[in-house]
């Protein structure tokens, strides 16, 4: 997974940040960069919320790092 790697690194976070602001355990999340893990729906959406892109972007579907305009939580 170089692109969930590479935009964690554009935005100067550590696998230890992501844990924080993922819940997704920092073993797991290296595994998961290192394509020894495969991401679950549920993790895929909070990575794709913290690296603000898309959860296309991550699974390699589009090259357009921008997220989609999200709906406001009520």
């Amino acid at each position: 997974m170089n692109r969930i790697r590479a935009l964690r690194k554009e935005k100067g976070y550590t696998q230890l940040k992501i844990q924080m602001m993922t819940g997704i355990d920092q073993s797991d999340y290296s595994k998961i960069e290192t394509g020894r893990r495969y991401l679950t729906f549920e993790q895929c959406r909070k990575l794709a919320v913290a690296l603000e892109t898309s959860m296309d972007y991550l699974a390699g579907l589009t090259d357009e790092k921008q997220p989609y305009p999200r709906k406001k939580e009520d």
